[in-house]
């Protein structure tokens, strides 16, 4: 399986509009750092240069301190135009399951799923193949879908990894229409916005207007998908007051004024430089200003865009399409507000310091393309980041736990706690979930929080699980809180052993694989 040249690293953080306000802030501590040497010469008296030292020391640590997060998260995104093919049922490479480092998200947006009134209105019914062979692959690794929004043929899907799932919260999805003047859902996009560890992200799915002549078109769509997408979120109504967002998909741009001989001889050659000053989305950025706070990885792949199927041949067909990068993955980081007139400067400064806070670091890791999957006439971009970051918070709301040793076949006892006020509800409830669950609706039973009333916080509540919910084959469980208002797991209990029934050990009735996790 070829994988093209990865990109190298780009960064950008928080703390600034743009990647070079890395290099800045050096600049600044350096000025800072000049400010406290010639303190130290030019002050006569004693007294007075120790307590200028001090402040611009001090000033001098704090800028250097803003800028390094804590935490370190991995982010794994694809972009696919799917062409209405069905999936292999190999997704190893796309998903990069071999990586020594697994990813902490996958964020996976697909375009031109089939969506045939017949097979939408299956896949309503039950999950479509394309999340069937994606939850497939990523369950068994201790990935779960957190969420997935479908408009037609766009799909974006939203895993984690177990751990992270109780400070993945305030979770909400939609859809934005752009086809046939906005009442057709074959283009526009979806998005899905939610807080990780008290930092408000937001990934964003595109399929934008095609043809060559269509580029201010595609930008017009995009500006009102941003402006008209609201969420029901008070700090974050729409996509650009997220702290990070993530636009990928089909945008669609195509590479312009070149001829298909010099555009293939380009490629062939390895110099896909030549063709970077005439990719539309490159040019736009320059003359849009709301473009110019999307980043974007150099672009050392092949195009994308378009394959004879099931290979790697350009368009052979009459029409001959000129390849393109139609397909990409950029990012966003909520640029710092510009200080009003009115504000004096005391009060810039404590804006600047609260927004500062809880800086953001993205790094991009990796932007490839992979050649080896052919089933449609595009070919699947991926990008890996890095997200540094200090955690907001890093205790759940509900704290969850099996009380003793459970055995199948005899009633069991769990407790949980409410560590901190939120839009708890009797229709809570709790479920048992086998290690390696697909989603918080695959639990293996389930019983309701207590009914009567909303408990206190740090309460401790104990509850009982009738014998006969406890599964016969035993194996590696955990516990989780599902809040019902918040629609997520906002609490995990530790793995632990439920034993087997004796009857089903004496019967042969446990297995040696149970959900893809080996016993």
């Amino acid at each position: 399986m070829e994988l093209l040249t990865d990109s190298p690293h780009v960064r950008s953080d928080s703390t600034s509009s743009s990647a070079s306000q890395g290099s800045k802030s050096k600049t600044v501590l350096r000025q800072r750092l000049s400010q406290l040497l010639t303190c130290i010469e030019d002050m006569s008296s004693d007294d007075e240069a120790s307590e200028e030292v001090s402040r611009t020391l001090e000033e001098a640590f704090q800028l250097c301190g803003r800028f390094i997060p804590t935490d370190a998260f991995r982010i794994h995104i694809v972009t696919w135009n799917v062409a209405t093919a069905e999936p292999s049922e190999d997704a190893t490479s796309l998903l990069q399951l071999d990586a020594q480092l697994p990813p902490d998200l996958y964020v996976i947006g697909l375009q031109e799923v089939n969506a045939t009134p017949v097979r939408f209105i299956t896949d309503l019914i039950s999950e479509d193949s394309w999340s069937h062979v994606f939850t497939n692959s990523l369950a068994p690794r201790g990935f779960v879908k957190v969420t997935s929004v479908r408009m037609q043929g766009l799909l974006l899907l939203l895993f984690a990894k177990q751990i992270h799932l109780p400070y993945i919260r305030n979770i909400q999805t939609t859809y934005t229409r752009t086809g046939v003047f906005g009442y057709w859902g074959n283009k526009g996009g979806v998005s899905v916005r939610f807080s990780f560890y008290g930092h408000m992200i937001c990934f964003l799915n595109c399929h934008l207007a095609a043809h060559m002549n269509n580029a201010l078109q595609r930008v017009d769509e995009f500006e009102y998908i941003l402006e008209t997408q609201d969420f029901d979120i008070y700090d974050t109504p729409q996509i650009r007051d997220h702290k990070v967002v993530f636009w990928f998909g089909d945008l669609n741009f195509r590479i312009a004024d070149h001829g298909l001989h010099f555009l293939r001889s380009s490629i062939n050659s390895g110099r896909l430089n030549l063709l970077w000053g005439k990719d539309q989305l490159i040019m736009m950025k320059k003359k849009e200003a709301f473009l110019q706070e999307f980043e974007e990885g150099p672009l050392n792949f092949k195009p994308t865009y378009k394959f004879d199927r099931n290979s790697d041949t350009y368009d052979t067909s009459g029409k001959k399409r000129k390849p393109a990068w139609t397909d990409r993955i950029l990012w966003r980081i909520k640029p710092k507000p510009l200080p009003s007139e009115e504000d004096d400067e005391k009060a810039s400064t404590s804006t600047d310091e609260e927004q500062d806070e809880y800086p953001v670091l993205v790094t991009q890791d990796k932007y490839t393309s992979d050649m080896s999957y052919g089933v449609s006439d595009h070919k699947p971009v991926i990008a890996t980041f890095s997200l540094e970051l200090r955690k907001v918070f890093d205790t759940p709301l509900v704290r969850v736990s099996p009380v003793g040793i459970w055995s199948a076949g005899q009633d069991a006892l769990l407790t949980y706690s409410v560590l901190e006020d939120f839009m708890s509800s009797t229709w809570d409830w709790i479920g048992l979930y086998k290690v390696g669950f697909k989603t918080a609706s695959d639990y293996e039973t389930f019983v309701w929080v207590r009914e009567n009333e909303l408990p206190e916080i740090n309460e401790v509540i104990q509850i009982s699980v009738d014998k006969g919910q406890i599964p016969l084959l035993g194996g590696q469980y955990v516990l989780g809180y599902y809040s019902t208002n918040m629609q997520s797991i906002t609490g995990l209990s530790d793995s632990f052993q439920i034993l087997e029934s004796k009857r089903a050990v004496m019967e042969g009735l446990v297995p040696e694989d149970i959900n893809g996790v080996n016993k």
